[in-house]
Parts: C-alpha cells; sequence; structure tokens
C-alpha cells in the first residue's frame, strides 16, 4: 500500500461580504486529493481536503515543500504497524521533516490541508466514518450527535437592518438555536442597533454570539464590553489580536459572559500559551481551533493533551471553520460542536445531502472517510482532482 500522488488545486471562494478585519472578495482555497494505490469496493481510495475559510490557498508551499516529502519518502515508513493502512502521524512527520520549529504561519494551513485529505484516506481504508475511527482509536463511545450554530451576519454592500433579520430568522427556520454575527466593523453604536435587531427577531428560540475577528485594541474592547454585558448572548468572540493574551486576560475583567477565541493560533504551543497567559475560564469560555489551519489532526490531538492538562474538557472546543473534518472531531472526540456556514463558502461548508439540523444538531451520517461523497456539489469538484 502506497500513496502515488497528491494533487492540489487552487480555486476561488470570492465573496462581496466583509468582517471587521477582511472581505472576501479576492479570497481562495486549496483543494487536494491524496491518491493511494488501495481499493474498496472496486474504487480506487482517494482522500480529499481543503483549507479553512478566511486563509488563502496553499499552492505553493504544497506543491513546493510537503507534497514531494510524501511522495519521495519510503512507503513503508508512511504505514501502520500492522502494514494494512496510512499512518497519519508518520505521514505528518514526514511532511515536517528539516522544519524549523515556530514560524506556524501559513505552514500550519499547507500542512492541515493535506493532513485532512491523509485522515479521508485513512478512514476509508479502514472503511469506517472518521469519527467512528477516531473513537475506537481513544477507546471512547462515538457520539454521531454534534451541536451546529449558524454563522453569519457578515457586512454586505446594502444590508440592512430588516435584511440581517431575515437572515437570522432563515437560521432557525432550519433548525439552528445559536446565531453568529459580526461585529467591530461599524461604529459601537451602529452595531448596537444590529444586535438589538437580532435579538429581537429571535427572542427566546435561539442565542446570539458575536466575532469581532481580532480587529479591537484594549480600549475599544472594553468599550464593547460594557454595552454587551447587558445582553444574554452566547459569547464574545476573537476581541483582539490572536496572539494578544494580555489583552484577553484583561479584558476577563470587564465581561462576565462567555468568551471565544483560537481560530487564529495554528500549533499545541500557541494553544497552550493562550491557556496559560490569556485569562480564560474553563467554566464558561471556549476554543476555536481549527484543525484544517493548525497542521491538521495530528497536531490536534496534541492540542487536546495541552487542554486536559490544564484542566479543561474537550466539549469546551467548538472549532472554527464548517467543515465536515471539524464534524468527524467533534464526534470522534467528544468535543462541543462545531461552527455551521449554511449559506456561505460553498461547496465547501455544510453537511452532506439530507443531514438536517434539529433542535442546534445534526446525526452524522454512516460515510466511510469524513464524508465528502455524501455532499454532491462538493464531491464532483474534488474528483475532478482524482477518482
Amino acid at each position: 500500500m502506497r500513496i502515488i500522488d497528491v494533487v492540489e488545486i487552487t480555486q476561488p471562494i470570492a465573496s462581496p461580504i466583509r468582517n471587521a478585519y477582511i472581505d472576501f472578495s479576492k479570497m481562495t482555497t486549496s483543494l487536494v486529493a491524496v491518491v493511494t494505490d488501495a481499493y474498496r469496493d472496486g474504487q480506487r481510495v482517494v482522500g480529499y481536503g481543503f483549507n479553512s475559510n478566511g486563509r488563502y490557498g496553499q499552492g505553493g508551499l504544497i506543491r513546493e515543500r510537503f507534497r514531494d516529502r510524501i511522495l519521495q519518502a519510503d512507503p513503508d515508513s508512511l504505514l501502520n504497524v500492522r502494514g494494512d493502512n496510512l499512518d497519519p502521524g508518520k505521514i505528518w512527520s514526514a511532511m515536517m521533516a528539516n522544519e524549523k520549529p515556530g514560524g506556524h504561519g501559513e505552514r500550519s494551513v499547507a500542512v492541515g490541508t493535506l493532513d485532512m485529505a491523509i485522515w479521508d484516506a485513512t478512514a476509508k481504508i479502514a472503511e469506517k466514518p472518521l469519527f467512528r475511527l477516531l473513537a475506537e482509536m481513544k477507546g471512547r463511545e462515538a457520539n454521531p450527535r454534534v451541536f451546529v450554530y449558524a454563522a453569519g451576519g457578515y457586512y454586505y454592500p446594502g444590508k440592512d437592518l430588516a435584511a440581517l433579520r431575515q437572515e437570522m430568522r432563515s437560521y432557525l427556520e432550519r433548525g439552528y438555536n445559536v446565531v453568529k454575527m459580526k461585529i467591530g466593523g461599524a461604529s459601537i453604536e451602529e452595531d448596537q442597533r444590529r444586535i438589538e435587531a437580532v435579538l429581537a427577531e429571535i427572542g427566546t428560540q435561539a442565542q446570539l454570539a458575536v466575532d469581532v475577528n481580532g480587529r479591537f485594541d484594549l480600549e475599544t474592547a472594553i468599550q464593547y464590553a460594557k454595552m454587551l454585558r447587558n445582553y444574554p448572548l452566547f459569547w464574545y468572540e476573537e476581541v483582539g489580536d490572536p496572539l494578544d493574551y494580555a489583552l484577553q486576560a484583561a479584558l476577563s475583567e470587564f465581561y462576565p459572559g462567555a468568551m471565544a477565541t483560537g481560530e487564529n493560533l495554528f500549533s499545541h504551543q500557541d494553544a497552550r500559551n493562550l491557556l496559560r497567559y490569556g485569562g480564560m475560564r474553563p467554566d464558561r469560555d471556549y476554543l476555536q481551533f481549527d484543525c484544517a489551519l493548525s497542521y491538521g489532526l495530528v497536531e490536534y490531538l496534541r492540542t487536546l493533551e495541552v487542554l486536559e492538562q490544564f484542566g479543561w474538557a474537550p466539549s469546551r472546543c467548538i472549532p472554527h471553520g464548517g467543515h465536515q473534518m471539524s464534524l468527524n472531531i467533534a464526534a470522534g472526540l467528544g468535543l462541543g460542536g462545531n461552527e455551521s456556514y449554511p449559506d456561505l463558502f460553498q461547496p465547501y461548508g455544510g453537511f452532506p445531502d439530507g443531514v438536517q439540523v434539529q433542535n442546534g444538531h445534526i446525526i452524522m451520517p454512516e460515510l466511510p472517510g469524513i464524508g465528502f461523497e455524501g455532499k454532491a456539489d462538493l464531491i464532483r469538484i474534488m474528483r475532478e482532482l482524482a477518482v
């Protein structure tokens, strides 16, 4: 058994939406296929992956560094001890050969993209859904029921309060009971009007989370915190620069409600520093590390070990990204749920066809691998790389 090819294509996911920090008009993603010589049900096993939204495609790094390290490695060195399947940990080590520590940046996104495809192939070879394979690895019971929330509420040209309310109402009608909107891209007075409009629309049917996307300095963060603490929010997310742990720690003195951050931290070392210095509170706050941006599931397992050392439960993790990889991790490893994009970043976001949100949860389908084959619009694009 061996990996015989690794294919990458950079694709646009451009959209006129914006958050407090960036617009998505020129955004791209890398789509990858890891082709093996294994067959299941008469079909060649191909693992697929892509990088999470908010970071650009990683084609240069994948093609120039990480692809060749996989293909040039001794094929037997990439297999598990039985020799009957791939070993994602060994492949990860091969990709990271001759890489200095630190400086995670875009490198972590490239490796995370490939890691997703490697786990997809590994679970397909095992003929199991990834979430069940992960649960077996950890000796735990998989829970196919996963909490999901609807992320939206972006700034958009011409989008008024009525349109914002209509968007949030549509999420409730599709079964969500937690919705999220962007703030920090307008004045505090306008954002307050937007928040109050959404709260009036959702009433007691749902809770509202707000996301700053790292825009605020400490003074602005505190100003908003004093306003936001008057509302029953689900969380106040990524308030300042993701590496400004002092800001996050100081803010906890002004905001007693739940906060969330971590989507732009790309290693277990960064996660450890957040827990050491960021003032995060394990009884109420949430961690949003996204495996597709942070060296993949192999590294995410190390991050979960760090959380355990600091007394955090996996259920406090609700990853960023809205992709099926994190859904499988949540179901297999007991995370608290996953972000979801009901309308945005398609066809990469969302669930396999036929999966319905009920009372804020979905049930994982029993599809081999990550389950991309169950999403017709996505697998059609993936199969253009390799079948």
